[in-house]
């Protein structure tokens, strides 16, 4: 897998992945950017919850559980001192469907936590996650 980050202006990039997806990367205007897309740390958030996100709603469907709406909100806390890594996250699966059961809820989010999502295991490293789910 590969990656390149292209310098535009101020403390704005341009990274680009392998499968060819181009997205923006700066920094708040306090700390000499344009807030004009979202930070590496903001990226590292998005990226946690998208992976695990993926992982659910194909194990859902393995269930033959089919969602009508899946949203994953994610609260995370970092270090005080450089490098400021995260030290604490916390995720909230969001459901929105008829029928859909707690223990395939359950099963589902557990299997992406603790075996599959390669970003939580990577997250993990430095932060501790606390994961809870709602059904609507």
């Amino acid at each position: 897998m590969k990656a390149t980050v292209v310098w535009k202006e101020k403390i704005a990039f341009d990274g680009k992945s392998e499968s060819g997806h181009t997205i923006p990367m700066d920094t708040a205007v306090d700390k000499g950017g344009d807030n004009s897309g979202p930070s590496p740390m903001e990226l590292l958030l998005l990226s946690l919850g998208g992976c695990t996100a993926m992982d659910v709603v194909v194990f859902l469907k393995k269930r033959r559980v089919e969602p009508e709406g899946v949203e994953v909100e994610i609260e995370a806390e970092r270090a005080k001192e450089h490098p400021q890594v995260f030290i604490k996250a916390t995720i909230l699966y969001k459901f929105k469907g008829e029928g859909i059961k707690e223990s395939d809820v359950k099963w589902a989010v557990e299997l992406s936590q603790n075996k599959y999502c390669s970003v939580t295991a990577m997250f993990s490293k430095t932060a501790k996650i606390d994961f809870r789910w709602k059904i609507n």
